[in-house]
């Protein structure tokens, strides 16, 4: 099996068995990711606007800072894929390289939960993944604001590519029972669709496996005896239960539900 999906492929790129390695690789990306950012204190002043003054700008730190990421890398072609969904759409800018002609994947829609998975990431997943550190936040010259942020735009790009991955899971399910999710998105039946694209045993695997990586790889092999950790596993688990899974769920859905506009079943 390749290790990066062939989104030159349809075939390649809506089969569930690559689907679910390159979802399995990305579990690696997020928590190697987290790691590196939960070594620093949560630094709340980067997610207020006005909390470092940035010239021209009245956006907070970590959030300018992905935005000129996402212009920067907009110029190397990196939104043109069918699996990246920027932040800041208004910041792109024309590749300079020759563009890709990808094949027609998934059907024209505009499902984009962006503003979710970074409203979660900020007040849901750092408070339980930072660690606690007893001192005050001593201040922009002296705390790891711009580390901190550079941390933030690597996990929330990973999260979004992984919970927008349900897209090309929702079309290869179309794809295999179509009469059954026509019906269903007919009767705009969001609960059955929900229900349709569910499997309990399986997030649970993956909740599991989180647990067991965020273990392994949050744990010195060196220093296993001194009970030191890198990430907190339950704070990982937590992530995938409360975000990346209900999200991704949303994405299904949403896709779905406008997979019949300009089709023979609209």
């Amino acid at each position: 099996m390749d290790t990066a999906i062939d989104l030159l492929d349809p075939a390649n790129a809506l089969d569930l068995a690559q689907i679910r390695f390159q979802l399995i690789r990305l579990e690696d990306t997020i928590l190697f990711h987290l790691i590196e950012r939960v070594q620093f204190p949560i630094n709340k002043a980067i997610y207020v606007s006005g909390g470092v003054k940035i010239p021209n700008s009245q956006l907070c730190l970590m959030d300018w800072f992905l935005a000129e990421q996402e212009r920067l890398q907009s110029r190397m072609r990196r939104y043109q894929a069918p699996d990246e969904y920027p932040f800041f759409p208004e910041v792109l800018q024309t590749p300079i390289l020759q563009p890709i002609t990808y094949p027609r994947i998934l059907h024209d829609n505009d499902v984009n939960v962006n503003s979710q998975i970074r409203e979660k990431y900020i007040n849901d997943v750092l408070p339980s993944a930072c660690r606690k550190f007893d001192r005050e936040d001593r201040g922009e010259a002296n705390e790891n604001y711009g580390s901190s942020a550079t941390c933030d735009v690597s996990v929330l790009q990973a999260l979004s590519r992984r919970v927008h991955f349900g897209k090309f899971v929702a079309e290869s399910k179309f794809q295999k029972e179509t009469e059954k999710f026509v019906d269903l998105i007919k009767r705009e039946d969001r609960k059955g669709i929900d229900a349709a694209i569910t499997d309990s045993r399986v997030e649970q695997m993956v909740l599991d496996r989180l647990r067991m990586k965020a273990t392994t790889y949050g744990t010195d092999p060196s220093a296993i005896e001194s009970g030191q950790e890198k990430i907190n596993a339950d704070a990982v688990v937590s992530m995938y239960a409360g975000l990346v899974i209900p999200l991704t769920k949303v994405v299904e859905v949403e896709y779905l539900m406008q997979r019949l506009k300009g089709t023979k079943w609209e």
